[in-house]
């Protein structure tokens, strides 16, 4: 019998596979890094060729430091970071341009465009549950078609196709050229501005609007199904590839969030809040999104709302590799822990404009508060807290739209081993956290929804067995500090509007 299921879990920094025994415990991780491009202020890109190439060497490397082979999966399962889009060559294989990062600012001029045509940023939220903005995948395709030699020709004799990194893995995982499956799920589907959530089918209108052939798009299947085996080259030939969810959907479902009311945040490159509102799709009157939480084979869809955060865990990168301020991601909770407050300084970390609650593409970065007194330990607890003030941004538009306020909060993600970080996570919103025991929950979904469908897990209530507490942070601050504080960090994030005229 088949003891494990894999899962690709394709990021923003790196790609990585985990396999997961029965009990959803870890077995074994191999993870390699993808060169961050950016070409122009304001654009983000990645190289596909590099990402798949590393795929597959991640997948070998996994199943090598644990001593398995191909007999011993079950299933594979992807998760990926979401409106990330590609568009390739379906007879040479090839990408015609580079990744566009679901970072990118380049979009925002089609964006306008569009909303020019009436209903503005909201034109098309009814339908898709989004507001017109540079994050999602959809204007990214109509920006290649544009801008990109013959692609616009050869998209429309039908020789181009289009996916978010879930569905460029999947096609290449299952042959590529040779009989490559061309699919992705309601998740990934959700996030391109081009699915209607209540059909789960592409819409024929605003693929007009945008420009888009429809022959592009990939079939969109459910989160949990056999789509295709592995190719025969690979190191998992002939293993079931049956579930994809878009990263954070795959979080939820890792966190065993699967009832109405259940919220996790994750703490990566951004930072998402997801609210799982059942099979009832909730719209947004405060800024979030409404989504697609998971389908799991012929079940009726379950919904989310989303608090999408563009920049957390990449500050600290950006305070590494951009600044020098500090030499390892660890140290900035050292230094943050050397002052005992931010000295008044606070960071608001606008660099791909501002995304929920405010949905404000003009916004940029900035460090406001300085005085002669703020150093670098203050600096380093201010970009810590400009992730716990989004945060709360986020939970206060949640708590308006659910009408039910948030009584915990579960997290996961890289940033969660950061402990000064979730304390005061604890402090500004009001109400215990929780770390769970398996913190990367994203590939731990996308392994789940793999097995659900080939019967190694029977049900979802295996997952909610599978789910521990491993920490929990209690608050520790009085109402009035941190209403001050949190006064402070509104306030800043006034100062960053405007910017890009």
């Amino acid at each position: 019998m088949t003891k494990y299921v894999a899962a690709i879990d394709q990021g923003t920094t790196s790609t990585r596979c985990m396999v997961f025994d029965h009990s959803g415990r870890v077995v074994s991780v191999d993870q390699k890094e993808h060169e961050q491009i950016f070409p122009k202020a304001g654009w983000v890109e990645h190289d596909p060729g590099e990402v798949w190439t590393n795929t597959r060497q991640v997948v070998a490397g996994a199943l090598a430091k644990a001593d398995l082979t191909t007999g011993d999966i079950a299933a594979i399962g992807i998760t990926n970071q979401r409106e990330t889009a590609v568009v390739w060559d379906r007879t040479t294989g090839r990408p015609v341009h580079n990744a566009i990062v679901w970072q990118d600012t380049r979009t925002d001029r089609i964006c306008r465009e569009l909303g020019a045509l009436g209903g503005g940023q909201e034109r098309y939220r009814d339908k898709t549950g989004l507001p017109l903005a540079t994050y999602f995948s959809g204007p990214k395709i109509r920006w290649v078609l544009d801008n990109v030699d013959v692609a616009r020709a050869k998209a429309e004799s039908g020789d181009l196709l289009f996916g978010n990194m879930d569905t460029w893995v999947l096609w290449n995982m299952t042959g590529g050229v040779d009989g490559g499956v061309h699919v992705t799920d309601p998740t990934n589907a959700s996030r391109t501005l081009l699915m209607d959530l209540d059909t789960l089918a592409w819409d024929a209108d605003i693929a007009a609007d945008m420009g888009i052939p429809l022959s592009m798009l990939p079939e969109i299947k459910s989160s949990s199904e056999v789509y295709g085996q592995a190719r025969a080259r690979g190191a998992l030939a002939g293993v079931p590839i049956s579930g994809i969810l878009g990263d954070q959907q795959a979080a939820t479902f890792g966190q065993a969030c699967l009832s109405p009311g259940e919220a996790k945040n994750t703490y990566g490159t951004g930072n998402f809040v997801l609210l799982n509102t059942g099979t009832e799709k909730v719209m947004s009157e405060n800024g979030l999104l409404t989504t697609i939480c998971y389908k799991i084979g012929t079940a009726a869809p379950v919904y989310a709302l989303e608090g999408s955060i563009a920049v957390t865990g990449s500050l600290v990168q950006w305070l590494r590799d951009n600044l020098g301020m500090i030499g390892t991601a660890a140290e900035v909770e050292q230094y943050a822990r050397s002052v005992e407050d931010n000295g008044g300084a606070y960071f608001v970390p606008a660099f791909s404009g501002l995304f929920a609650p405010y949905w404000r593409s003009d916004a940029r970065g900035a460090i406001v508060g300085l005085t002669r007194f703020v150093n670098r330990g203050h600096l380093a607890r201010a970009v810590l807290e400009a992730t716990a003030f989004q945060t709360r941004e986020v939970i206060d538009a949640m708590n308006a739209d659910s009408g039910v306020a948030l009584t915990s909060l579960k997290v996961d993600g890289g940033m969660v081993v950061n402990e000064l970080l979730m304390q005061f996570q604890a402090d500004i919103l009001g109400v215990p956290v929780i770390r769970p025991v398996v913190n990367e929950t994203t590939a731990l979904g996308a392994a789940y929804a793999a097995g659900l469908a080939v019967g190694f897990w029977e049900s979802e209530d295996d997952i909610r067995q599978n789910w521990a507490q491993d920490k929990q942070w209690e608050p520790a601050m009085d109402e009035e500090t941190r209403e001050r504080q949190y006064h402070f960090w509104k306030k800043a994030v006034t100062r960053t509007f405007d910017w890009v005229e």
